[in-house]
């Protein structure tokens, strides 16, 4: 338990800086027969995204404007009890904060280009429907 498998990597070079992050335990619902009340392991970690000197500014304001509502003043939490102990609670939590920061410091998406549809591809389309609607029509009970 003194060793954790980071550095935890957002993208590139660029991971989560240990010192930065701020870790809190406590009891945890759910299983844990016998050492349920005396064990804390549920785990919120939380990463001071406004002060942080680890990311680029460009990603900074970048997850900044995108994690907007889940900030309270600037820091992001996350939490992790589905484990039993700590330990995973805590690889847990490292990995679902490294994954929402990559996610919310990505690129925007290229804009896309409008292309006209091909007219053979509509007329298909059409063909294919007006088959459709004769399948139909001659399941109707009309013609007895």
């Amino acid at each position: 338990m003194d060793d954790m498998s980071g550095p935890y990597v957002i993208r590139g070079s660029v991971s989560l800086p240990e010192a930065e992050l701020i870790w809190r335990f406590s009891r945890s619902s759910g299983p844990g027969g016998q050492h349920v009340n005396t064990s804390d392991s549920q785990v919120e970690l939380r990463f001071d995204l406004a002060r942080t000197e680890a990311l680029p500014e460009v990603w900074k304001s970048r997850a900044l404007d995108r994690l907007a509502s889940r900030l309270v003043g600037g820091v992001i939490s996350v939490r992790a009890s589905e484990h039993r102990s700590q330990w995973r609670n805590r690889e847990t939590a490292a990995v679902r904060l490294a994954s929402l920061l990559a996610e919310a410091t990505a690129p925007p998406p290229k804009p896309r280009r409008a292309t006209k549809i091909p007219r053979g591809i509509n007329e298909r389309r059409l063909r294919e429907k007006k088959q459709r609607a004769q399948t139909k029509k001659g399941r109707s009970g009309r013609d007895w």
